[in-house]
């Protein structure tokens, strides 16, 4: 029996309560493509870090494994996921950069616009940044080390995940809007605002090439207007005036030109053409209506889903992180706001599924390890834990390999061990909902599953 989760766009779809229309996008600025990755790789926009006399004595030169091509002057040295730069007061300094989070490894190649869905962020993020500050001892330069040591120091509490590969990048920004002055964007050190919870909701970082297709940003589609400056919100953790900001979205429209030139990567084992044919009417039956049709004659609805429809983890899309009113209203109100908006919104954007192979874990929180437990909801296990081998991939279940466990968090003595564990059963963590493929037969869900493998 087939449940869809969408038929054409003119019905509302069997198991859908409510029909949907597409969620229109806004006039984006032009850009140049190849300036834009240039500015990517090497561009100064994160302008506090740690000095660049410390970062090499304590770091060194990049493996040849963390290298990617263009990078150049000061970034030629350096692993992708750190950006040289200069700060306003002229001195050179080290900090993460994009790439932090957009760049991934899958089957042993790293790709710059994948997730990166190995980072471990349940750590203290600036523990290591204060403990170096005694090696410091050039006063110009120990200034830049506490400017940057005192802004991670404020947003660390709010940025400490409980299990190793979830993003808390919406409560990061959160929380460096509570520190800065909407209209002048200068730092406080002392939060203006309530801060966003402790406890933070987390977010599988999606792939930068559905940028393509999409009209809006963010899981629930918020993120509406000029994408560009939004993408440029990294930078609230160093932009202190106006003017720079301004020099920095100048670039990001570039930026932004360079992301939607980005195409899903291919899948890279053999396909059974024939169980895959057979999977394509399948899965435009149960699942096309919500996430489009591949192909050249392709179309993608970009359609919000109620959470009373999809029934997925609600905490993100209900007020939290960045989504809390107070920092809608800041966002509105600043530099930001002047072209670009959040709207919120109680539910979340189907995505389009280009390269979907590609992006396990799934669901916005990778709550489930695996596309197969995403069509079988019995099969999706309540605690887990992962390889983090990239080349260590499940290619029947096309997803991570994992360990089912009979445990939660709370019953793991071991802190190590404690951190591997994704524990569905903790705030924002659930991996319920998104039923459509529960009264699959095995046989169907294996044939959408060889489908998948082709977009």
């Amino acid at each position: 029996m087939l449940v869809a989760c969408g038929t054409d766009p003119v019905a509302p779809a069997p198991g859908i309560e409510h029909p949907y229309e597409p969620v229109p996008g806004d006039p984006q600025r032009p850009g140049d493509a190849a300036q834009g990755y240039d500015y990517l790789v090497n561009g100064g926009y994160i302008t506090c870090g740690l000095p660049r006399a410390l970062y090499d004595q304590v770091y060194g030169p990049a493996s040849a494994a963390d290298m990617i091509p263009g990078r150049t002057g000061a970034n030629a040295t350096l692993p992708y996921y750190y950006g040289a730069a200069t700060s306003p007061a002229g001195q050179p300094v080290v900090s993460g950069n994009c790439l932090t989070c957009h760049a991934g490894r899958i089957n042993g190649a790293l790709v710059v616009g994948l997730g990166a869905n190995d980072r471990d962020f349940t750590m203290n993020q600036a523990a290591t940044i204060g403990a170096v500050g005694d090696l410091v001892t050039d006063p110009a330069q120990h200034a830049e080390w506490a400017r940057f040591n005192d802004r991670m120091q404020a947003i660390a509490p709010y940025t400490q995940m409980l299990t190793v590969g979830p993003n808390p990048a919406d409560n990061l920004t959160a929380a460096l809007m509570a520190h800065r002055d909407p209209t002048t964007l200068a730092w406080s050190n002392t939060a203006a605002l309530e801060l966003p919870p402790a406890v933070v909701a987390p977010v599988d970082v999606p792939p930068w090439w559905r940028m393509a297709k999409k009209t809006t940003m963010f899981y629930s589609a918020s993120g509406r207007g000029d994408h560009a400056r939004i993408m440029m919100a990294a930078s609230l953790l160093c932009t202190d005036t106006v003017a720079e900001a301004q020099a920095i979205d100048a670039k990001f429209v570039d930026v932004r030109a360079w992301i939607e030139t980005l195409a899903a990567p291919k899948w890279p084992f053999a396909v059974d053409a024939a169980r895959a044919d057979r999977g394509k009417p399948l899965f435009e039956q149960v699942c096309a209506g919500c996430h489009g049709t591949y192909g050249d004659k392709g179309e993608y609805p970009n359609q919000l889903v109620l959470l009373a429809d999809v029934g997925t983890d609600g905490l993100l899309a209900t007020g939290t992180a960045q989504f809390a009113d107070r920092f809608v209203a800041w966002f509105a109100a600043s530099f930001w706001g002047q072209t670009s908006r959040i709207e919120t919104f109680a539910g979340y954007l189907a995505p389009p599924l280009d390269g979907i192979w590609a992006t396990a874990p799934f669901f916005h929180n990778g709550s489930v390890p695996t596309l197969a437990a995403v069509l079988d909801p019995a099969a999706r296990p309540a605690s887990w834990t992962r390889t983090f081998d990239s080349k260590d991939y499940d290619q029947a279940a096309l997803g991570w390999k994992f360990t089912a466990l009979d445990h939660g968090q709370a019953a793991e003595p071991d802190a190590a061990k404690r951190r591997r564990i994704y524990d569905t059963s903790q705030p924002g963590y659930g991996n319920g909902g998104h039923t459509f493929g529960a009264e699959l037969t095995p046989d169907e869900r294996a044939a959408i599953l060889e489908y998948l493998k082709t977009l």
